[in-house]
């Protein structure tokens, strides 16, 4: 550990830890994506699905956070079963962290490692890594007919989240993109953005989304009657369907989109903390379709019944919730 990270509050560190641990989850990705092995089985259904990148990359996460913030609480997606200890192979961040840049606010930079609840999703868009998958070994290049997308541009909804709470609020987040740059062969994969409330945002450029429009993106699988009316009711010009929490937030934070609508209780904490606090560092909101305030303490129920909304900075937030027909609120109860 250098000099200046032991000398930077905790959160930092946690943050700046948890970048070079999400990346080296996306090395363990991309991997297991060339092997071809993916290890597919089912969880909760058919569209809930489980690969050995995921089981592996909790396990490169978890371990490691465990070691060097073992006060902490860590809740990750994919279980206990996927933290026990590697008997000696866990990653090492340190030779690769930096906490230079991950400013803290004041009022965070007292906060004990006891405090903090870290929520993890170490691959966030299964079902989309799953099918660039099948689409890479059965040969097909361009616009995959069955899915309706180019197949490589599902690569774009796989991301990794590391989400850090404290007080029940969502105040630190990580998310890395482990095929960003992919239109590019032979470039560098792979991207980590970071943020802390109140505090800084670093690892891409921040853009704002286009003026005289309103671009909606939501789910691409996970569709549904109060989703779509929520949808309706905000009069977009514009609906992007597309897969992973991690992505739909990334869409606000590059411009793509200015509002993110989930009216569903489909999502988990592992899939909005670390967002949430990424999009809020850089000036955003996240709350539930209701307007209140998403719980991330140790003991909140893992499944958000709620749904999400989700706005890009400068944007009026109050204003899409206002719109939320009463009947989506009323279907969507804790």
């Amino acid at each position: 550990m250098s000099v200046a990270a032991k000398g930077a509050p905790l959160l930092s560190r946690v943050v700046g830890y948890s970048v070079a641990i999400a990346n080296n989850a996306g090395n363990i990705i991309r991997d297991i994506m060339k092997k071809g092995e993916l290890g597919i089985v089912e969880k909760e259904s058919a569209q809930d699905l489980q690969t050995e990148a995921d089981r592996a990359a909790q396990r490169s996460i978890i371990t490691a956070l465990q070691k060097y913030f073992p006060k902490s609480t860590i809740i990750g997606e994919e279980g206990e079963e996927e933290v026990k200890d590697l008997s000696g192979q866990v990653f090492d961040p340190t030779a690769d962290s930096s906490v230079s840049g991950i400013t803290c606010p004041s009022h965070l930079t007292s906060v004990a490692e006891e405090e903090l609840v870290i929520w993890v999703d170490p691959l966030d868009g299964t079902a989309e890594y799953t099918q660039a998958h099948e689409c890479r070994i059965s040969g097909h290049l361009g616009v995959c007919k069955t899915l309706g997308v180019s197949c490589e541009s599902l690569l774009d909804h796989v991301t990794v989240l590391i989400g850090i709470a404290s007080g029940g609020k969502a105040v630190g987040g990580v998310i890395h993109q482990p095929y960003y740059n992919y239109q590019n062969p032979g470039s560098k994969l792979g991207r980590t953005i970071w943020g802390i409330v109140g505090g800084s945002v670093g690892g891409m450029p921040l853009t704002a989304p286009p003026d005289g429009k309103l671009i909606v993106t939501t789910t691409r699988s996970h569709s549904s009657s109060t989703v779509n009316d929520a949808i309706a009711a905000l009069s977009p010009t514009e609906v992007l369907r597309v897969g992973g929490a991690g992505h739909k937030v990334m869409m606000l934070l590059e411009g793509k989109a200015h509002v993110y609508v989930f009216a569903s209780p489909g999502c988990k904490k592992w899939d909005t903390c670390a967002p949430q606090a990424v999009l809020e560092a850089a000036g955003g909101v996240l709350s539930d379709i209701q307007g209140k305030v998403i719980p991330y303490h140790a003991s909140a129920p893992h499944r958000n019944s709620t749904g999400v909304l989700a706005s890009a900075a400068g944007q009026d937030h109050q204003a899409f919730l206002t719109k939320i027909p009463q009947h989506v609120k009323d279907n969507l109860k804790a």
